[in-house]
């Protein structure tokens, strides 16, 4: 076999050459992944939190062996994150490395092929929970450092966090405290998806999100259902008809002053979008006008959870209350809490026959506009159209990553590229969350490249 070409210190080193270093350590990448997933770091706090910290730990002896010097940090309560990081040549720029350990819950096993915490691969695919979201961006950190042999062209930062998926409470404390650790003059987050497999994308903006708990009330007990039906309301028939109040007749989202910005410039075909959404036959998608707007850049409302007796043990009573759990999207450039008014005033404007409507916040994050432009995101690009052999796009998202304008307003020189090792099938939250491993390969090739072209920009004068 072949020697692959080494690099040279003249310009970025032949794509050949990492190409050929990084297959050669992906079956040991692959295997430290499997170890991560089967560890059930779910962070929701009903579940076991010694999971949690057992990832951490791994993910921080992982990034040791790879020659970073990490540390495993906790602000109070909170989950468990990995910071610190590997000095690259005197004034090589600064560029932060973030990922998340922590993952979602599985759900009933009997909604899964297999275990959500065994790894198993079917059809080119790894199959478990986190073996995309976001185990996969960890490992591609690792990856890359292990590619240049722990002494990387440029200074890495490292920060991976622990409790992402409930809402990175303790990210603000991390980045007041451990700023000058941190401070950097780009950031990668590997936390994103790609437009399709085997088409790279950055993505250049996340709508916001705003959740909320309703609640409404009729009765202050149960009633039978034959003796005071047909003239008694119940709760769950009000939740039924005030809920139905956030759409229109064609689906578009109907509650009045939430923002949207202009339709992104790309097709989306309809028979793509049924396809990755695994819609059944004959039934319609909602709203109006572009897919790829409604999908990224206007607002969405979704009902993701309801309290109400189930069918099997429901009593023939009439239910004195109901609760539901709203998800709604917004506009990159609307702010949350406004957005949040705007909902609440919609639900109790809208009770019917005079129910009771309580509205309570759970949470909500900005959304997120990055740059298109300059040396940074030039040098992401070729990168990712190096690793795939094609032309990368740029991207928006409809999902919501409400952190990065923390990072946005704590280091405002640094250059933000949002990347990921997703695609429309992998399920991310959901049963059978997969990895396409080929893509991941390119993931973790594109991260080499970009760390190569980076350590010939300048860094900051000191």
């Amino acid at each position: 076999m072949t020697e692959p070409t080494p690099p040279t210190t003249e310009g970025p080193a032949p794509v050949d050459h990492w190409r050929s270093r990084i297959h050669d350590l992906m079956p040991a990448v692959r295997a430290d992944l499997e170890g991560l997933v089967r560890i059930p770091s779910v962070s929701l706090g009903s579940f076991d939190a010694s999971h949690v910290r057992r990832s951490a730990e791994r993910v921080a002896e992982l990034f040791r062996d790879a020659g970073a010097d990490v540390e495993v940090v906790q602000i109070g309560d909170g989950h468990p994150a990995i910071i610190g990081g590997v000095d690259g040549p005197e004034g090589a720029p600064t560029v932060l490395l973030y990922a998340h350990h922590d993952v979602q819950p599985p759900g009933p096993d009997s909604d899964w092929r297999s275990p959500p915490f065994e790894p198993v691969e079917r059809d080119g695919r790894l199959y478990g929970r986190g073996s995309a979201d976001d185990k996969a961006g960890v490992m591609a950190h690792v990856a890359a450092l292990r590619a240049h042999e722990g002494a990387p062209p440029v200074n890495v930062r490292l920060f991976v966090e622990g409790e992402e998926e409930v809402g990175s409470a303790s990210l603000g404390a991390i980045l007041e405290r451990y700023a000058d650790r941190l401070d950097c003059d780009a950031i990668v987050i590997a936390d994103s998806a790609n437009w399709a497999v085997g088409t790279p994308s950055l993505t250049t903006s996340l709508r916001g999100n705003v959740r909320v708990n309703v609640e409404t009330r009729t009765l202050d007990h149960g009633l039978h259902s034959g003796m005071f039906g047909g003239a008694v309301p119940d709760g769950i028939t009000a939740m039924c008809r005030l809920l139905a109040t956030l759409h229109d007749e064609e689906g578009d989202v109907a509650v009045q002053g939430l923002v949207s910005e202009p339709d992104p410039e790309i097709d989306y075909p309809v028979e793509t979008l049924r396809a990755d959404s695994g819609i059944l036959d004959g039934v319609d998608l909602i709203g109006t006008g572009s897919l790829a707007g409604r999908l990224w850049s206007r607002p969405s409302v979704s009902v993701i959870g309801l309290d109400a007796p189930a069918v099997d043990v429901a009593a023939n009573l009439l239910s004195p209350s109901c609760r539901a759990k709203i998800s709604m999207r917004i506009a990159a450039t609307q702010d949350p809490q406004a957005a949040y008014e705007t909902l609440k005033e919609h639900l109790e404007s809208h009770a019917p026959w005079g129910t009771q409507v309580t509205v309570e916040l759970v949470d909500a994050g900005a959304g997120f506009t990055a740059s298109t432009e300059g040396p940074v995101v030039e040098a992401a690009q070729a990168a990712l159209g190096d690793a795939w052999g094609t032309e990368p796009t740029t991207i928006g998202l409809g999902a919501s990553i409400p952190f990065i304008a923390d990072f946005a307003e704590t280091f405002p020189q640094a250059a933000i590229l949002i990347t990921g090792v997703e695609d429309p099938d992998t399920r991310a939250h959901g049963p059978d969350e997969s990895l396409h491993l080929d893509d991941w390969e390119n993931v973790c090739l594109a991260e080499t490249l970009l760390l190569d072209r980076l350590g010939r920009l300048p860094g900051r004068e000191a």
